[in-house]
């Protein structure tokens, strides 16, 4: 049996695969399609991950498992409760880590900059269903870890980056950004995601507890725009601010609009991570924003025209 088992092939879980395959260690990766990055020690196999039978038997043996699975974002209230309880009954049988790719979202809207020691206070809908989760694993008695990081940018990651302002910079139109694109805003780079997870599982100081992802110090959305196309010498794009109401208004109709309401709060103020206790503990740090940002450009297709 394969030592680590991932659930989830969407950015982090591909990361999390080649990672360790880069480094000459056996994967397996579940998905339900079956699919996943292609490489001679990555296994694919086909299963539901709320499968709790199905699961445990192809994690038998597994010394972490690794959570990165991601529902539906308008069905997280009922497809995550079995999916995590399915995961943590996989984790009891086996005996594995479960390290868990986690957000802030069990937060709810904070006054300062956010660390591990923010309480998890969130009334959403979203969050709560995260602050289950963690409960849940941890009065399990399996040994779990969670690895919480902010909006994600990276190759294949949706973000404000890759639905706000790339599109708008392919098509050489204006951004509309639904938020305050002037206040500072952390991102967290896939890659360290998943490094970070890897990293964890494998160290028992880390278990029974969450820790904060690195992440580049804080932009806005405009200094993000701007840098990107710095950095990839893509022409600059005008970002506007779409009015809080519009999306108020469509979220009536318009199921995803409705869950992006939910959490439009981390786009109106700051929303800042603290990430130096994983610095300080295991030495892990962020990799440069302008690093990530090369990467997305050179991962692009060709952008045309001018931002208006």
């Amino acid at each position: 049996m394969t030592q680590h088992v991932i659930v989830g092939a969407g950015p982090v879980g591909t990361a999390v695969a080649r990672q360790l395959a880069g480094a000459g260690e056996a994967v397996r990766v579940i998905t339900r399609s079956g699919g996943g990055p292609e490489h001679p020690l990555v296994e694919r196999v086909a299963a539901d991950a709320s499968d709790a039978a199905r699961l445990t038997a192809l994690t038998r043996g597994a010394e972490v498992i690794y959570n990165c699975v991601n529902p539906a974002y308008t069905r997280w209230p009922t497809d995550w409760p079995p999916i995590s309880a399915a995961l943590v009954a996989a984790a009891r049988a086996s005996g594995a880590v479960l390290a868990t790719t986690g957000n802030l979202y069990g937060y709810g809207p904070v006054d300062g900059p956010m660390t591990e020691d923010t309480p998890l206070a969130a009334t959403g809908r979203k969050g709560r269903v995260r602050i289950r989760m963690w409960q849940d694993a941890l009065a399990s008695g399996v040994r779990t870890v969670e690895a919480r990081g902010s909006d994600y940018l990276g190759v294949g990651a949706a973000s404000v980056f890759s639905m706000v302002l790339f599109p708008a910079m392919r098509s050489g139109r204006a951004a509309w950004m639904p938020g305050d694109p002037d206040v500072p805003h952390s991102f967290t780079y896939t890659g360290d995601m998943a490094r970070t997870l890897i990293a964890l599982a494998r160290d028992e100081r880390a278990w029974g507890r969450a820790w904060h992802v690195p992440s580049p110090p804080p932009v806005t959305v405009r200094e993000l725009a701007a840098r990107f196309a710095e950095v990839g010498g893509l022409p600059p794009v005008r970002v506007r601010t779409l009015p809080r109401g519009l999306l108020r208004a469509a979220g009536l109709v318009v199921p995803m609009a409705r869950e992006l309401v939910e959490m439009d709060y981390q786009f109106w103020a700051p929303f800042v991570l603290d990430s130096s206790a994983v610095t300080r503990t295991f030495g892990l740090t962020p990799t440069a924003l302008d690093d990530v940002l090369r990467e997305l450009a050179g991962s692009a297709p060709a952008v045309s025209g001018r931002g208006r």
